[in-house]
């Protein structure tokens, strides 16, 4: 429940202070879900790796710290106005650096925690990883000493009070003399200009009032779909064929990949790779993490490249039918590794664009609740996948001799499990 409301209210956060880069900001909010374990990890075996009851103790006070701390800002935040297009720009090359920072601090803490083999490297590393965390904190500061030096240091060294110019009086005379000339037949056409449209525009309204009852302004207007980004209360979301046809893509691909992590243990231990557990779960949170971050890719080349979110998402589902059907064609270590990093990158990606299209397809004030009503599906998911998964592992496995647990060693634990699971994914595709 606490997970719930904490993702709910920064995606409205996102969203609302950040409306012309929101999805950049989802992404980097939602990419660091990936690499919290590993932070957890490096705090613990920095302080005490042996005492399993301060591993439990840090999960109930660091969250509770950083909301605290969180909290200040987001209270006493200004009044939220429109950027203008040079905040905008700006705002995206924030986004940007931070990005690439985020992707160092993934790389450092998904594979550098693994090299803690005493307490004192294992907090030289945890002093790594705060500043690498706090450093993301310093880029605005940097940016606005950068406005403000423009702004008021810089402007105020004008020419004119120069004690000393290289440039000759009398040619920079001449040159005011042609800037002015130049200015005043620029603001002549302007006045040109400004008159033929209004002019043009005077004529298109009259040919549109002229044809107002005509069949062609019937033709345009009658059954017209709505625009992205409207409005979509709780009791039209439901009605709406697009949102249920959004909700079982959701269902048979991230909700997937998030059942697959879950029995990861399980899976690794019937192909008899129990040894390389925790490899494949570091890999699949580091491929999830990457993905993540990989879904603010299509706001970064939409000046080149335009494909809607919708064929984004399409497109993210792929790697997890691929890896699912690998998987049942090979129990080899390779075919586990490369099924879990693509199913890894699959879901991530998924995950984090899933906020967008959601606000972009049912309005962005909204998605607080229409996101939560999309994600239901990762528990009947969860119930459904695993069900049917369990299923199939009983039907092949034994009792045990001493334990009396089922155990099930081999392909055919899962195998069928794979293969249902590839199909259904072939279904949201």
């Amino acid at each position: 429940l606490s997970i719930c409301w904490f993702n709910t209210v920064c995606f409205v956060l996102c969203i609302r202070n950040f409306p012309a880069n929101r999805s950049l900001a989802l992404s980097l909010t939602v990419s660091f879900n990936g690499v919290s374990a590993a932070l957890y990890t490096l705090v613990y075996n920095a302080i005490n790796p042996v005492s399993t009851q301060l591993y439990l103790l840090l999960n109930a006070l660091i969250p509770l710290i950083v909301s605290f701390a969180a909290l200040i800002p987001i209270l006493r935040q200004p009044p939220l106005e429109p950027l203008p297009p040079d905040g905008v720009r700006r705002d995206s090359f924030m986004f940007l650096l931070l990005n690439v920072l985020a992707v160092f601090n993934g790389v450092y803490l998904l594979l550098f925690r693994s090299k803690t083999s005493d307490v004192t490297s294992a907090r030289l590393l945890f002093g790594g990883s705060i500043l690498l965390l706090i450093l993301p904190l310093c880029l605005p500061g940097l940016v606005y000493a950068r406005n403000w030096y423009l702004h008021t240091i810089h402007s105020s060294f004008r020419l004119e009070n120069s004690g000393f110019i290289l440039v000759d009086v009398d040619e920079l005379e001449i040159h005011k003399g042609m800037m002015t000339r130049q200015a005043s037949g620029e603001g002549y056409q302007l006045l040109n200009d400004d008159m033929v449209r209004t002019a043009v525009t005077h004529v298109q309204k009259s040919f549109i009032e002229d044809d107002s009852e005509g069949c062609c302004n019937k033709l345009f207007t009658r059954n017209q779909l709505g625009m992205l980004g409207e409005e979509h209360p709780l009791s039209l979301l439901l009605r709406r064929s697009d949102f249920w046809l959004y909700y079982i893509a959701y269902f048979c691909g991230g909700t997937i990949g998030l059942v697959y992590s879950n029995n990861l243990g399980q899976i690794a231990q019937s192909l008899g790779q129990s040894s390389e557990t925790t490899t494949l779960v570091t890999l699949y949170s580091s491929f999830s993490f990457f993905g993540r971050l990989l879904s603010a890719t299509p706001d970064y080349i939409r000046a080149k490249f335009y494909f809607a979110r919708t064929g984004w998402l399409t497109i993210a589902l792929l790697p997890t039918t691929v890896a699912l059907f690998l998987l049942a064609s090979s129990g080899s270590l390779s075919a586990l590794q490369a099924g879990t990093a693509l199913i890894g990158l699959s879901s991530g990606f998924i995950f984090a664009a899933a906020v967008s299209i959601t606000s972009e397809l049912f309005g962005p004030n909204s998605v607080g609740v229409n996101h939560n009503i999309l994600i239901t599906n990762i528990p009947i998911g969860s119930l459904v996948y695993g069900f049917l998964a369990a299923l199939v592992y009983e039907s092949h496995s034994v009792a045990g001799s001493k334990t009396g647990s089922v155990i099930c060693m081999g392909r055919d634990c899962y195998f069928l499990t794979f293969v249902w699971w590839g199909c259904l994914s072939v279904i949201g595709i």
